[in-house]
């Protein structure tokens, strides 16, 4: 039975069709690659749509151009041009073998086979091609691999590892995305024991597979799988010695609390909140500076008790940092949750968390109802002018936020006088 992605919405999107149209005019041809096939096949959003053709990256630009489309060679060395159709960037490969890798980039030749083109990617399920009709050619059973939710590398898994080390991750990733029950027998064992290739790789290409790892709807089972197999430790040693039990009890409460799946929470719960560890794992794995300060601030939060009342945690939350509070309060909420199902005990902790967090989430910082200025008629200058008011900010803090500005005048005017 053929199978097809013919009912795909954005298949029939006039302006891709005139592209297929284009470049399959004259001998060419072309057809949709990879994750759009993939992705559609499952019912799941298509975000990008990729295309391979037999022609040459030059002919492409030709092509593309004489019809009215805008082009970019983003990736012409490596056959890939960036054709703008009704304004969205659509990439488009020439077909291609690889003659040399180095286990981090690859030197190619063109080519026409479709068959060498397949075998030459990653993962069955990610080889697999579209007609503009949305006729499905398979060409290394991918089909059979999605319909089973079966990770498989193409061929032999350590080839293509050695081709880039970056599929070791690649395949964690994919696993937490699409795959079921255990993971590829060979490509777990090939994983690990070419693990310590990816250190030839670059600091942003590890973030970002591990980033798109945690954002899967539950990427408990691949680290599971990471960790047995050495691989998360090669790859995220802080986690190293540090158990990542706390992912299924926040996945839980992501689902039954309806928050957004957040990479960097859930990689706040598989690493030790210890700051200098974090400022270490962000210069080294190249984060954004959001996210290291996100990671430090989080560990740089002290824990907050179930039973603290709402009054005392504004303090804290005044002197400290919200979001900080909040990934340990997310936290520590989700582990509690986990465990209130044998202990009644964490089920009155998991009630003290969700207040706090409710509170936390609507809380707003005060401002502060004195200046600088509001000291000048008591003649206070320079540093001693900085250390009063910092004197009575903390006594306006510690009032509960409840001293009128008028009061902490007369404080400051009778801590003047002692």
């Amino acid at each position: 039975m053929s199978v097809t992605i013919a009912d795909a919405g954005w298949l029939n999107d006039p302006q891709l069709q005139k592209l297929l149209a284009v470049l399959n005019a004259d001998g060419g041809e072309a057809r949709i690659a990879g994750g759009a096939v993939r992705n559609a096949l499952l019912g799941e959003p298509v975000a990008d749509v990729d295309i391979a053709t037999t022609n040459l990256p030059e002919e492409t630009v030709r092509r593309a151009e004489a019809a009215g489309f805008k082009t970019v060679p983003t990736g012409a060395e490596h056959g890939t041009i960036t054709v703008i159709s009704g304004g969205k960037p659509l990439e488009v490969t020439t077909l291609r073998a690889d003659v040399e890798t180095d286990g981090r980039r690859a030197k190619v030749v063109f080519g026409s086979d479709w068959k060498l083109d397949a075998e030459r990617r990653d993962f069955t399920i990610n080889a697999l091609y579209a007609l503009a009709d949305g006729s499905v050619i398979d060409l290394v059973g991918g089909i059979a691999d999605l319909e089973s939710r079966t990770l498989r590398f193409i061929g032999d898994a350590e080839t293509r590892i050695r081709e880039d080390y970056l599929r070791i991750l690649r395949f964690f990733r994919f696993f937490a995305w699409y795959g079921k029950g255990r993971p590829d027998a060979e490509g777990l064992k090939a994983c690990a024991r070419l693990k310590d290739g990816l250190s030839r790789l670059s600091a942003e290409r590890v973030w970002s597979e591990l980033k798109k790892l945690l954002s899967a709807p539950d990427p408990s089972r691949a680290l599971l799988w990471m960790r047995q197999s050495g691989v998360l430790t090669a790859a995220l040693p802080e986690s190293e010695k540090w158990g990542i039990d706390a992912i299924h009890a926040l996945v839980r409460a992501e689902n039954d609390l309806g928050w957004k799946a957040d990479p960097l929470l859930r990689l706040e719960s598989v690493v030790p909140p210890d700051v200098a560890r974090m400022k270490t794992l962000g210069e080294r794995l190249r984060l954004a500076n959001a996210e290291t300060d996100r990671l430090v601030q989080w560990a740089a939060t002290a824990k907050v008790e179930p039973a603290v009342t709402e009054g005392e945690l504004a303090k804290r939350l005044y002197r400290g940092n919200v979001e900080g509070t909040i990934d340990r309060l997310r936290l520590d909420l989700a582990s509690a949750r986990g465990r209130a199902e044998q202990d009644d005990k964490a089920l009155i902790e998991a009630g003290g968390y969700f207040r706090l967090l409710s509170f936390t989430g609507k809380w707003h910082k005060p401002d502060f109802p004195l200046r600088g200025g509001d000291l000048s008629p008591l003649g206070v200058e320079g540093a001693a002018l900085g250390s009063l008011l910092k004197a009575l900010e903390g006594e306006w803090v510690d009032s509960g936020f409840a001293l009128e500005r008028d009061a902490l005048l007369e404080r400051a005017a009778e801590r003047l006088k002692a």
